[in-house]
């Protein structure tokens, strides 16, 4: 098991490496490109910026938040669930069984739960990034007692 310092480091470290392919222009695309050259908004910078982190609409009847609302530890873990890890903890991207109802139901196995980080926790905290097979994405701060879906805009 890993110290919190380690974690943090090692979500530090995931985080300057995607920042870096950002910087270097290997993130971006013409479509990119043409909404700063048109003057786009802000906001449609965002949801370009997140547009891989998370689908642009909501998919369910759940109240939503933008991938930019996220404690930026949940943007970390959603850039981690995108490059495929490395993971801080053990348990990410094992099975959520959706015991409580809340999400859609759906068959065993499509739904994988991800740690938040939380910052001065000595546990995994309560916070959590739970994906959908359908690249659907929901972000609980209370261990699953609610969620909202997370949408890239």
């Amino acid at each position: 098991m890993w110290d919190a310092l380690t974690v943090s480091m090692r979500m530090r470290l995931a985080a300057a490496l995607i920042g870096l392919v950002a910087v270097s222009g290997c993130a971006g695309t013409s479509a990119d490109a043409a909404a700063g050259e048109a003057g786009g908004s802000s906001a449609q910078a965002a949801a370009s910026q997140y547009a891989d982190l998370a689908p642009a609409e909501p998919t369910t009847d759940l109240g939503s938040m933008t991938v930019e609302q996220l404690p930026p530890e949940g943007i970390e873990t959603l850039e981690l669930i995108a490059s495929d890890g490395p993971f801080p903890h053990d348990q990410d991207g094992s099975t959520f069984n959706n015991r409580e109802g809340i999400l859609p139901q759906q068959p065993r196995g499509f739904y994988a739960e991800y740690t938040v980080i939380t910052p001065d926790s000595d546990d995994r905290g309560a916070r959590r990034i739970v994906a959908g097979d359908d690249g659907s994405r929901f972000y609980t701060s209370d261990h699953y007692s609610s969620f909202r879906e997370v949408v890239s805009g």
